[in-house]
């Protein structure tokens, strides 16, 4: 009976022992896991985590705090390349370039414009921007030149061909160019039935 005992004893003392170190082991893994999901959490959120900081650092500014350089020249006070946000208009480039020099055609170049990184913007003076709308038909009733359109630009013309556009060129530089518009028909093939269709297109200044 006396061995009986003792050895309930020792059996209840081994389940005891197994059943509190189960108990140390499952808190130490509940620890474990624990740590690991606060590490997690804190490796999402950026936190005393290196590579969190990396991965932060590698990632692009925002849109809107991006720089860009654009190459502003004309009539501008200080041309050159200035420095902009991304998302700038003609106007802030203008800006950074000094404004407009007093002899710039303020009228020309679109303000509202949004301009791009790399872009060269360019301001005309009040002349070239008359040169520039004469010569790409920008102006309705922009006048030709009698004494400096090219063959292509004296087509334009009524009643002027190639053949004809060639005459008056030929005659300008042997005359030393035209003095008014009705001179046009000192040039050969040229009656004041054609001039009275051209009159009206035609400069000699």
């Amino acid at each position: 009976m006396r061995n009986f005992c003792q050895k309930m004893r020792t059996a209840l003392f081994g389940i005891l022992l197994c059943a509190f170190l189960s108990g140390c082991a499952e808190k130490e893994t509940l620890m474990i896991y624990s740590e690991t999901e606060t590490f997690s959490v804190d490796a999402l959120a950026g936190k005393d985590n290196p590579s969190g900081d990396e991965a932060v650092s590698g990632e692009q500014e925002p849109a809107g705090e991006r720089r860009i350089f654009v190459h502003v020249c004309g009539a501008v006070r200080a041309p050159g390349v200035v420095e902009l946000l991304e998302g700038s208009r003609a106007e802030d480039a203008l800006l950074a370039a000094g404004g407009f020099a007093e002899d710039a055609r303020d009228d020309y170049v679109n303000l509202a414009a949004l301009v791009k990184d790399g872009e060269k913007l360019y301001f005309p003076t009040i002349h070239e921007a008359q040169e520039l709308e004469r010569g790409n038909g920008g102006e309705e009733n922009a006048l030709v030149n009698i004494n400096t359109a090219n063959a292509e630009q004296l087509c334009t013309l009524p009643g002027i061909g190639e053949s004809r556009a060639g005459d008056i060129i030929a005659y300008r530089e042997s005359n030393g160019g035209f003095g008014a518009p009705e001179d046009i028909m000192k040039v050969s093939g040229i009656k004041e039935s054609v001039y009275e269709k051209l009159k009206d297109k035609i400069t000699t200044e």
